[in-house]
């Protein structure tokens, strides 16, 4: 099923290195440093998002700060309900006691962001959870609000905000496009559709 062409490019790739950049000095300044902290990113383009704001964090204070990744899918049982669930973590270090950046790409219904919480309270207790996201296109289902956020879009319900990046995608934009009735809105699969 091939993806109609976006009707807008939101941000292209200057705009999103330009947000990265001012999120990895936010997160900086918010924490008073890097002590402590360690970024967990959403699989596929979350994660890619926290190893950017890693390396920007690191270039800004010198420091390489732990990084850790979720994955998650969805599960539905009909187009109006899913329900994401944890399938892997790859968080390697303590969580116990430290400063933690959960990192997605389109915060939506905030269900994500419910199911990654979740995982991190598994691994361990730590001393506060914030969230980084590229773009905020509201329609949130649960009381999440990010703390970090490159853009807010505002969308409607039958519209699709992708990030791509290039090293999934063959480039880095993030475009808005209209969901053809029945499609699900989410991120879009790996190598195109």
């Amino acid at each position: 099923m091939g993806m109609s062409s976006p009707k807008a490019v939101i941000m292209d790739e200057t705009a999103i290195s330009r947000a990265i950049t001012r999120i990895a000095h936010e997160i900086v300044e918010k924490n008073e440093g890097v002590e402590n902290l360690a970024l967990v990113g959403i699989v596929t383009r979350g994660d890619l998002l926290a190893k950017k704001l890693v390396d920007e964090i690191e270039r800004i204070e010198g420091v390489r700060v732990e990084l850790g990744s979720l994955d998650i899918s969805f599960y539905r049982d009909d187009f109006a309900t899913f329900a994401p669930e944890v399938h892997a973590s790859k968080v390697e270090f303590n969580v116990d006691g430290k400063r933690i950046v959960l990192v997605d790409d389109i915060l939506y219904t905030g269900r994500t962001i419910r199911a990654a919480l979740d995982a991190i309270m598994d691994l361990g207790r730590p001393s506060r959870v914030e969230l980084a996201v590229l773009v905020d296109r509201g329609h949130r289902e649960l009381p999440i609000c990010p703390d970090f956020v490159g853009k807010n879009v505002p969308s409607a319900h039958n519209e699709n905000v992708r990030l791509y990046l290039q090293e999934v995608d063959g480039r880095t934009t993030v475009e808005i496009f209209d969901v053809e009735p029945g499609s699900r809105v989410g991120s879009a699969p790996l190598g195109g559709e």
